[in-house]
């Protein structure tokens, strides 16, 4: 053997390195599963509350949350789109589907969650998730802002073991009854402090950074609450449980057609719209906060979105609640060292197991836990930090968020959103429909130039019928005994509006003075 080493000496080196990277190699390879497993452990326990709160709040089995969580780590985990982002069951479509499941019914909230999956799917295939990104941030401030305020609303009835009246204004409304109510009842005070308790540990807990690591608070929120109320045997409403089977009714043939009847197709379609917006905007934003929160690869916007509408259409066939990437879970997952979406697709497979050996552990877990939970949910979806730069420097940015949210409130969700679309897009047409006009040979005062020359009026900008009535004040101000050269060329656009109003004044103007027009656009070469 020592012979043939010094024959051979490269050969020999050459399996000696070999060795050496296989060892060096894999232990790279053990440290990313390590990181791995311990973050999906902590997102885990992260989604269980999040998971059954929201399904909870959205008025079905709290198993159906569960589901959700599964499919978002076992199938959306798998495919490609963001590498570390997790998703699932989220507060942001509480109350929207809430409002779905009663007005069309249980069983139809897998035909809309389905046929919002399929739209998903399709809006993926023609590569439409870049342009989620041109959506105004502000509208999406202000969506996420009127959910919090709707599921804060509605949630502060759970947190007495009471029953919402129903919409958003119902819900403001009868607050004042429900504060004399709950004074009076003990039971309502007691459900009271627990969820007070649950929202108090949720603010308190983060600032014990080394627990918070280990255990996230609202998992130590709801465990405590549910001690509590196990030792102290207090009066309250806890979960109650289905099982796991049970809980799954996929869409049948009678839920699809109370959905197509003519009286319900439209609000039908404004769901499904509603869910797909919203799910697919809350999803590729948060897509975008996750790759500011790790070196890893960056998101590809199409292949999420169609790794969502995958989701989403499994979670239809099974009954199950909508689903989108949640900043909350994501940014966990990112914290505790993902490395690989194996972390993710974990997660999934532990929430399985849980829903799988234990769900007996949800029928001890009081629901004004739960509630207090997604108040706390609901608090951090109003962007209060954003607000007072935002009005500072984009005023009208700001008013086009709260007036987004103003309308989800007052409304509902799908009208109040078209409407922070529509202004925002009006925002943004009166901000870039600039036009202004460059005068020489008039004083300030409009009197006649002694030299009685031509006075020369240059448009420069964009003309259009937002600025037109300014435009024609400037127009008309000028005197009538002149003659006006009117140079066209500075515009960068001209809408028939303008080009119509233009035209007009020239001919008006034509008999007492002179009119010239250049540029070569409308009015066209006159005097008057």
């Amino acid at each position: 053997m020592q012979k043939f080493r010094q024959l051979f000496p490269q050969i020999s080196a050459r399996r000696q390195n070999g060795s050496a990277h296989r060892q060096h190699g894999s232990a790279p390879q053990l440290r990313t599963l390590r990181a791995d497993v311990t973050a999906s452990l902590v997102v885990f326990l992260v989604a269980v509350p999040l998971c059954v709160g929201v399904a909870v709040a959205s008025g079905v089995p709290a198993e159906l949350g569960l589901v959700t969580g599964i499919v978002g780590g076992l199938l959306t985990g798998l495919l490609p789109g963001s590498s570390l982002q997790v998703s699932g069951p989220a507060a942001g479509l509480t109350v929207l589907v809430y409002e779905a499941v009663q007005e069309y019914g249980l069983g139809a909230l897998g035909a809309l969650v389905l046929a919002a999956g399929v739209l998903q799917l399709t809006m993926g295939v023609l590569r439409l998730g870049r342009w989620f990104r041109a959506i105004s941030v502000a509208v999406v401030q202000g969506m996420l802002a009127g959910i919090g305020l709707v599921l804060i609303a509605g949630q502060v009835y759970t947190l007495v073991d009471a029953k919402a009246p129903g919409n958003g204004p119902a819900n403001l409304g009868g607050l004042p009854n429900l504060a004399a109510e709950t004074a009076g009842s003990p039971a309502a005070l007691a459900a009271l402090a627990v969820g007070a308790g649950t929202i108090l540990v949720l603010l308190l807990w983060p600032r014990w950074r080394r627990a918070a690591e280990v255990l996230p608070a609202p998992l130590v929120a709801v465990v405590l609450a549910t001690v509590a109320v196990l030792v102290l045997d207090l009066p309250v409403a806890r979960v109650e449980v289905q099982g796991l089977l049970e809980a799954v009714q996929p869409p049948g043939g009678a839920d699809f057609a109370r959905l197509a009847e003519a009286g319900a197709l439209v609000g039908a379609l404004g769901t499904v719209l509603a869910f797909t917006l919203i799910a697919s905007a809350e999803s590729l934003f948060s897509a975008a906060a996750v790759d500011r929160l790790h070196d890893g690869p960056r998101t590809d916007y199409d292949k999420e979105l169609m790794a969502q509408g995958a989701g989403n259409t499994v979670c239809g066939l099974l009954g199950a609640l909508p689903m989108t990437a949640v900043i909350v879970r994501s940014a966990a997952n990112v914290r505790a060292g993902a490395r690989t979406r194996a972390s993710r697709v974990l997660h999934g497979g532990w929430l399985l197991l849980f829903a799988a050996a234990f769900p007996a552990a949800l029928g001890v877990v009081p629901i004004a836990a739960l509630a207090g939970v997604l108040v706390h949910a609901g608090w951090k979806l109003i962007p209060l930090r954003e607000l007072r730069p935002l009005w500072r420097d984009h005023r009208g940015e700001a008013v086009v968020l709260a007036a987004t949210a103003v309308a989800i409130v007052a409304t509902n969700m799908f009208e109040g959103v078209l409407l922070g679309l529509l202004m925002a897009v009006a925002k943004s047409a009166w901000e870039t429909s600039h036009v202004h006009l460059e005068i020489v040979g008039a004083d300030a005062t409009g009197e006649r130039s002694p030299s009685g020359r031509p006075i020369r009026v240059r448009a420069v900008g964009h003309a259009t019928f937002l600025r037109l009535p300014k435009l024609l004040d400037q127009l008309e101000a000028l005197p009538r005994d002149r003659e006006i050269e009117l140079d066209l060329s500075g515009l960068r656009h001209l809408d028939h509006a303008c080009a119509a109003a233009l035209t007009s004044w020239a001919e008006q103007r034509r008999p007492a003075g002179a009119v010239s027009a250049s540029g070569g656009r409308p009015p066209g070469s006159t005097r008057v």
